[in-house]
């Protein structure tokens, strides 16, 4: 399909390939909502010493940050879905983020504002995240050749993924399904029903198996003779 990193295979679970910089992206999202949390914080704190309301302190970080939440679940649908030109709304947005956030932290330091200033501090560290995520996104449509590129690389999808018996997905999930199992739900669901079986739980990935760590392990063994 247009855009598309392969050709459409119908497959049993909505995990598709990851994109470069997979785990960096979820990593630098979550200091980043962990950063405008401290944002949101810092200006509600500031304007409640103040006699009158200011909107603007805490306002704007809010809405970055539901924008940050909003951008790491429209991301993890354009893994899914398999239609990476959709990236170009990421690359729209963070580019604009960047260039905000840097126009701000350029006018503390004109108006004399320093690092004795939680501001200004996280301000720096929102401009320096924002630029590492557009990094990130320029990454991916370069080495991927996505958006712009006329001829995307064609990557195909691992063989697991095809396999109807393969039921165990943590190589293939996202980082934050990785660190809480989330996938997991079905078969956590069903064990609280009823005991569940091997058949239940599928086949391990070709990854997982017996056979390709034994192959590993030799192969390991031999190099250190």
């Amino acid at each position: 399909g247009w855009g598309s990193q392969s050709s459409k295979v119908h497959i049993h679970h909505s995990t598709w390939l990851h994109f470069p910089g997979h785990n960096l992206r979820w990593i630098l999202t979550f200091i980043l909502l962990f950063v405008l949390v401290c944002e949101i914080a810092e200006g509600i704190v500031s304007d409640g010493v103040s006699e009158s309301r200011h909107l603007h302190l805490y306002m704007p970080a809010g809405m970055a940050f539901l924008a940050a939440i909003t951008s790491v679940v429209y991301y993890h649908n354009i893994e899914t879905s398999n239609f990476p030109k959709l990236l170009i709304a990421l690359l729209f947005y963070w580019t604009l983020a960047f260039i905000t956030k840097t126009i701000k932290f350029v006018k503390f330091c004109d108006n004399g504002v320093g690092f004795s200033q939680l501001r200004f501090c996280l301000t720096g560290l929102l401009v320096v995240l924002y630029g590492m995520l557009l990094a990130v996104e320029i990454n991916v449509i370069r080495v991927r050749r996505y958006v712009f590129f006329k001829t995307p690389k064609e990557v195909k999808p691992p063989e697991d993924l095809q396999d109807l018996g393969v039921r165990f997905l943590q190589p293939f999930v996202n980082l934050l399904s990785k660190g809480t199992y989330w996938w997991m739900n079905t078969f956590i669901k069903t064990a609280h029903k009823k005991p569940i079986d091997l058949k239940t739980i599928g086949k391990l990935p070709i990854a997982m198996r017996a056979l390709t760590n034994y192959i590993r392990l030799n192969e390991a063994f031999e190099a250190q003779k």
